[in-house]
């Protein structure tokens, strides 16, 4: 099945991972951006006097680890999920509540003291519990700062768009309320909602599907529990069971789910409550991994997938095995299910074949009818008195010129018989009898021989009629085919790209070469101009890579240092000194709201917008510095433009594989 992820791209990966290892498709097309926001002043201070964090969501967690480099502090977690993530992130100590808010308010009851000192709760900007409000009865003291956003996208990713659009969706996925909520308002926007009439919608939870209730979906499915494992159940159990009855109500659990955007009410870790008063859930102390534990669980993991990946080995294409065997990409022969112009002549060799076939015959039989006639022609010829023959058809003509003499002379002894004579020679004489007799024998096998002559064309006629019928309906079968293989060949080839397309995505995104997965998409390529435009971007920075973009949002601060103080400095020698001192040391200011097109507002404005995860903005501001700045600015705007090229260069092969997906169905 085709599934269209909604999640950011950081779960978005994870989830089509976990998609395809089920067998599925995943299209990505992200519906939010996560921005890691600036810590405030006092947050330093408040992380170092709190007794423990409270984590309500794997985001926080991340957002937590970049803001800053404390590992040691108590960790208290809502869910599995978010408790994992802080593991990987190098916390070591992280205890799981195992639910939703009010699960994690009751484990921080259970297991804190108040007079210990105060709480530090990382959260979004958008929240669904406020901790200080809950925990205040009980004597606690909780701080909030909020550390990340997840900003909605003002328009429909292009992925989507053009799955909705070539109807090549089986199924949509939604983890919140306000997902589901984004997703229609866009959609609607966009006109595409009559193109979801074959695509069932699976929520996290009921929550998170009545926001999607004004569209024409062909069935809409909330989990059974309120977490990702659930809604990738659902997604295998849907070809059974959506037929029978797609929008049954199912339980709610209050468990968590794998991490949304922001701290919303049906976000993964947070469910609904449960309908009457329980006791606590268990505690489950979770230690940290720490470096060395992180490393092996990350070993075990690849060793995993080096496994299934020789496991699928016999089932891959032979180009790919081939590369996967050391075989380089020039030496790997151009698969036959990919040629769509080898196809395409070859079932045209086919038809033409089978024509030809049938030509052959007829004109076989055509000229076996031809001899006959001539051969019975000549053995009439050959017979005392036959006419010169002459007309279209030499043969039927002159066996009925020889018919008509041989009646002729019949007649005439009949003639003379019947007329009066004298009595010497009224009756004929014995060599006129036979001669008669002869002559009459001689026109009965000829008439004979017509009839059989009339006979035979008749049946080659019908022959023929039958033949011509039997090379049209195999000229029809052969087209049938071969538009059939050619719609195969077309989802195969697309299916692949969207797998090849993933991968160069991570890399790029990671800063890891990708050459490889590269040297994968050549053989797919052939004959597609604008595949072959995107491989040829990508082929310059394959053997590298480029710069991640987290490392260019690590290295711009100490760039922009340096070009304020290379804008600064004049040409005198205490200027210059001044400049040098300036790109050890300075002070500028930051933030979006920075006014003014001086050199400082626009580095100011850049950074913001690196933070914002909007790159090529960064780049478009960097490019408009004055020219004495381009010494400290150069090798930056270098490694953030190839970034962006190889970026762009992977989502057009990922929205063209779409594309292609959808032409197929």
């Amino acid at each position: 099945m085709r599934v269209l992820i909604t999640r950011p791209e950081r779960e978005a990966t994870t989830l089509a991972t976990a998609l395809a290892q089920r067998g599925h498709v995943p299209v990505i097309a992200p519906l939010f951006r996560l921005e890691i926001l600036h810590p405030p002043a006092e947050f330093a201070t408040d992380l170092s006097g709190c007794q423990a964090v409270l984590l309500s969501s794997a985001n926080g967690a991340r957002a937590l680890a970049e803001a800053s480099e404390q590992r040691g502090k108590p960790i208290l977690a809502v869910g599995d999920t978010t408790a994992s993530t802080a593991e990987g992130l190098g916390f070591v100590s992280v205890v799981s509540a195992a639910g939703d808010g009010q699960a994690l308010a009751e484990l921080a009851r259970t297991r804190l003291d108040p007079k210990t000192g105060p709480l530090l709760h990382v959260s979004g900007v958008d929240i669904a519990q406020d901790f200080a409000a809950a925990l205040a009865p009980d004597g606690f003291e909780v701080r909030r700062v909020a550390l990340y956003e997840a900003r909605e996208e003002t328009t429909l990713p292009d992925s989507a768009r053009a799955a909705i659009e070539a109807r090549a969706l089986d199924a949509a996925m939604f983890f919140s309320p306000r997902a589901s909520e984004l997703f229609a308002r866009l959609v609607q926007e966009s006109g595409l909602s009559a193109s979801l009439s074959n695509v069932t919608a699976i929520a996290i939870s009921p929550a998170a599907l009545q926001p999607l209730s004004a569209l024409p979906f062909k069935a809409t499915v909330a989990a059974a529990r309120p977490t990702r494992q659930s809604v990738l159940d659902e997604i295998d159990r849907l070809p059974v069971e959506a037929a029978r009855d797609a929008s049954k109500p199912v339980p709610e659990a209050a468990v968590e789910g794998p991490s949304i955007m922001s701290d919303t009410p049906s976000s993964s870790e947070t469910a609904a409550p449960p309908a009457s008063p329980a006791s606590p859930p268990p505690v489950q102390t979770r230690r940290g991994l720490g470096v060395v534990g992180a490393f092996i669980t990350g070993l075990v993991a690849s060793c995993l997938v080096l496994a299934g990946a020789l496991i699928s080995l016999p089932y891959w294409p032979a180009e790919i095995r081939a590369l996967w065997q050391g075989q380089g990409a020039a030496s790997v022969p151009p698969a036959p299910a990919l040629d769509l112009q080898q196809v395409r002549q070859d079932a045209a060799a086919v038809a033409n074949a089978s024509v030809e076939a049938a030509k052959r015959e007829i004109s076989a039989r055509l000229d076996d009818l031809e001899k006959r006639v001539r051969a019975a022609s000549a053995a009439a010829a050959e017979r005392p008195g036959s006419p010169a023959s002459g007309g279209p058809d030499p043969a039927i003509a002159d066996l009925r010129r020889k018919i008509e003499a041989l009646e002729g002379r019949a007649a005439a002894p009949e003639a003379a018989v019947a007329a009066p004579a004298p009595a010497a020679s009224a009756a004929p004489s014995p060599e006129q009898e036979k001669e008669l007799a002869t002559l009459r024998l001689e026109l009965a096998t000829m008439r004979n021989t017509v009839q059989t002559i009339d006979q035979t064309i008749a049946v080659q006629r019908d022959q023929t009629k039958l033949l011509a019928e039997a090379v049209d309906k195999a000229r029809g079968e052969a087209s049938a085919r071969n538009a059939g293989e050619q719609k195969a060949m077309s989802a195969a080839r697309a299916s692949a790209l969207i797998g090849i397309a993933a991968r160069l995505s991570a890399a790029v995104e990671s800063g890891l070469p990708f050459a490889t997965d590269l040297a994968l998409l050549t053989p797919l390529a052939q004959g597609d101009a604008k595949l072959t435009e995107s491989v040829a971007v990508l082929q310059t920075y394959a053997q590298s890579g480029v710069a991640a973009r987290s490392a260019l949002v690590a290295e711009f601060p100490a760039v922009a240092k340096a070009a304020l103080a290379d804008d600064l400095a004049d040409d005198s020698f205490g200027e210059r000194l001044l400049g040098k001192v300036r790109g050890l040391v300075s002070l500028r200011r930051v933030g979006n709201d920075v006014e003014g097109d001086g050199t400082e507002a626009k580095l100011a404005r850049a950074e913001a917008a690196l933070e914002a995860g909007d790159l090529a903005k960064a780049v478009a501001l960097v490019k408009t510095l004055p020219p004495q700045t381009s010494r400290a600015t150069a090798g930056w705007l270098s490694r953030a433009e190839a970034n962006l090229a190889a970026k762009q260069a992977a989502d057009q092969i990922s929205s063209q594989a779409v594309t292609l997906l959808g032409s197929a169905r």
